[in-house]
């Protein structure tokens, strides 16, 4: 029976050595701040946002939200973003995902100064990673590597599948898994026959937002399997892409849904604020 990764209680310390790093900031003056823009009211982003805020909160950050319609053009988008790239007493800039139609999200991802990219999507940032001389890493890969050292997992020599090819996830978590010296395959949701793929991963990894996407006949006994995927079911409860109850007795460790790499990827967040902040006063 595989061991459940706590993200929960893992995120707990990436945020209390946020607390600590931000009491010690305000005592020099700086008081740490993350804007995040957000572009119409779509009802999970809404959730998203209210936790981020909240993390804030328990982590001494000052979070200010900056609410757009959600018809908000492109340029609506770029000049509230120039507003807080000149604004000196905001440290980290956050555009919360999906954006409003229409909109070109590599021009508005780019417009954001790489110093308050807290995200890490600027390309700057981005080809840093690739360079492994990154600056901030990004939410999810970062916090899906804080649960694996926690565990004491390590990647050298071991096979990961990552099934995602996104900028956000796919990826930079594929650059920095090779930083570990891992051998790593990239499949996603057009893959042929990706269990044969996922068959031979040592940490297998998916993040394409299908429920029942990875069941127990997909994965190699004794795997680590991560599970970012995120769905609501109709019951109104989350499920990921892996099949927990079927994967669960194969693997040696499992994320849950929820629970597993969601919080982690909100810890990171504060994590970079702090960082931007450090460096600001530098």
């Amino acid at each position: 029976m595989a061991i459940r990764m706590d993200g929960i209680a893992t995120a707990k310390t990436i945020r209390d050595e946020a607390r600590r790093q931000a009491q010690a900031l305000r005592k020099k003056g700086v008081k740490p701040r993350l804007a995040i823009i957000l572009a119409g009211g779509d009802p999970a982003s809404e959730i998203y946002v209210k936790n981020k805020l909240k993390d804030c909160e328990d982590c001494g950050i000052i979070g200010s939200l900056h609410r757009l319609p959600g018809d908000a053009s492109q340029d609506d988008l770029l000049i509230q973003i120039a507003r807080l790239n000149t604004d000196a007493a905001v440290h980290g800039i956050l555009l919360q995902h999906p954006y409003p139609p229409g909109i070109d999200e590599f021009s508005v991802r780019s417009a954001i100064s790489p110093d308050k990219d807290v995200d890490s999507l600027h390309p700057l940032n981005a080809g840093l990673i690739a360079h492994d001389r990154p600056h901030f890493l990004p939410g999810t890969p970062a916090g899906i590597l804080a649960l694996l050292d926690r565990y004491e997992i390590g990647a050298k020599g071991k096979h990961c599948v990552i099934v995602n090819r996104s900028h956000i996830v796919g990826k930079p978590m594929a650059q920095m898994m090779l930083a570990r010296d891992a051998t790593v395959t990239v499949c996603h949701s057009r893959t042929p026959d990706l269990g044969a793929f996922t068959r031979a991963a040592d940490i297998l990894m998916s993040a394409v937002g299908k429920a029942g996407l990875i069941t127990g006949d997909m994965v190699k006994p004794g795997a680590v399997v991560i599970d970012v995927g995120i769905t609501k079911r109709a019951d109104g409860k989350l499920a990921g892409d892996v099949v927990f109850d079927d994967v669960e007795p194969v693997a040696s460790y499992i994320t849950p849904v929820p629970g597993g790499v969601g919080p982690m990827t909100r810890a990171i967040l504060m994590k970079n604020t702090i960082t931007a902040a450090v460096e600001a006063t530098i």
